[in-house]
């Protein structure tokens, strides 16, 4: 699907929501799916991420009723409406697609927040499965129509909150807390420098077109499913690591003492990588803000190579079609390139020079196509705005 404009979205989700539940939705709001720019799973490790929003988004439309009924309904799910009760509500690890929204609620009520029953029904130009956080865009979303009908006034790093815990306790994916505040909180004409420990946060700008440079987005077409076991394997060796060497997380470990890190994990050579690849890339992370905030961010193309490199031979989470997709773009002439998302399949992340956007484009579908791989969707990635409501 391709990002449309947002009042015609707007226009098209309400009339599905009046055909479904027969009456006028309260409001429509709009969530961003995310391409994280640098700082790939950094989050659950206390550390520095930097996404930015496209301009693909979940929409909700949404009512309340006064039955405590809760019924959810996505254009892109196949069955009809999903019908379930608040306080039935118990956490189902494995479920479709409507244990993100019906999580949301959940995580809600658990907090002691008063949400009662509604009608939603939500559309999505987020690809699914690509590694651009379909399901944060959802939580989010959900997030921001039931704080509205209910009046609860959360901050969107509360609704941040509420939204991974949904994910985390209710679906069952232990991810951290970036792609919940990259679409909550992301601006447009801007990358999100977030430290994920105590959620400070930064806009800091990035107008690629006014650097005479573009960044595209190659989805694989690969699809990943983060609850399949190999994401949380990667968090719990993380989590082991930091307690063998000591600190509260791997985001405590300085890079200039990197080594001597490694070298008190002697003993425990499958956690090594991982460290490594945590302490780099948070570093990358920094190095990448001061370019930025310098004006230069041809520069971010070499941190994004090393990123693809250090996820790939020591986090161990790329894939034969990423690894084409960025060793194609920087053969071709693209300034860096990575695989961005949780990995094992998804999307990766190209920097390049608009004069050279078409000819690395097309050098990649055909790398595709030579490989025998179903043929790549490669689009522009700019960044857009957070979560937001596009009706009165």
């Amino acid at each position: 699907m391709t990002a449309t404009d947002p009042a015609q979205a707007a226009h098209r989700t309400a009339a599905e929501f009046r055909a479904l539940y027969g009456t006028e939705p309260t409001g429509i709001w709009a969530a961003p799916g995310r391409v994280n720019l640098i700082g790939e799973h950094t989050d659950y490790n206390d550390g520095f991420v930097m996404p930015l929003a496209l301009p693909h988004t979940t929409l909700a439309a949404a009512a309340p009723r006064t039955d405590g009924v809760l019924r959810l309904h996505s254009a892109g799910a196949p069955g009809g409406i999903v019908e379930l009760r608040p306080e039935d509500l118990r956490p189902r690890p494995g479920a479709d697609w409507s244990a993100y929204p019906a999580g949301v609620v959940w995580a809600m009520r658990e907090a002691g927040l008063p949400v009662g029953g509604a009608d939603l029904h939500v559309t999505s130009t987020v690809p699914l499965g690509a590694g651009l956080s379909s399901s944060a865009a959802l939580e989010v979303a959900t997030a921001l129509a039931l704080d509205a009908l209910h009046g609860l006034g959360l901050s969107r790093e509360e609704l941040a909150r509420l939204a991974q815990r949904a994910e985390n306790a209710y679906v069952g994916v232990p991810c951290g807390i970036m792609d919940q505040t990259a679409a909550a909180c992301c601006t447009a004409g801007h990358a999100l420098f977030l430290d994920t420990r105590d959620l400070t946060q930064r806009q800091v700008a990035f107008d690629a077109a006014a650097h005479g440079l573009r960044l595209l987005v190659v989805d694989t077409r690969v699809r990943h499913q983060l609850g399949d076991g190999a994401y949380a394997q990667r968090r719990a060796g993380c989590e082991r690591a930091a307690r063998a060497l000591g600190v509260r997380a791997l985001r405590d470990v300085p890079h200039a003492h990197l080594p001597d890190a490694l070298a008190a994990l002697a003993g425990e050579p499958g956690l090594r990588p991982l460290v490594r690849h945590i302490v780099t890339e948070n570093h990358r992370v920094e190095q990448a803000v001061a370019h930025l905030d310098a004006g230069r961010p041809h520069a971010l193309g070499p941190l994004l190579t090393a990123s693809h490199a250090s996820l790939r031979d020591d986090f161990a989470v790329s894939c034969p079609e990423l690894d084409l997709a960025a060793d194609t773009a920087d053969a071709a002439g693209a300034l860096g390139a990575r695989m961005t998302g949780g990995g094992f399949g998804g999307s990766a992340l190209v920097l390049v020079e608009e004069a050279a956007a078409a000819t690395v484009a097309k050098a990649v579908d055909a790398a595709f196509a030579a490989a025998g791989y179903t043929a790549p969707r490669i689009f522009p990635a700019v960044p857009g705005p957070g979560a937001r409501r596009l009706t009165p």
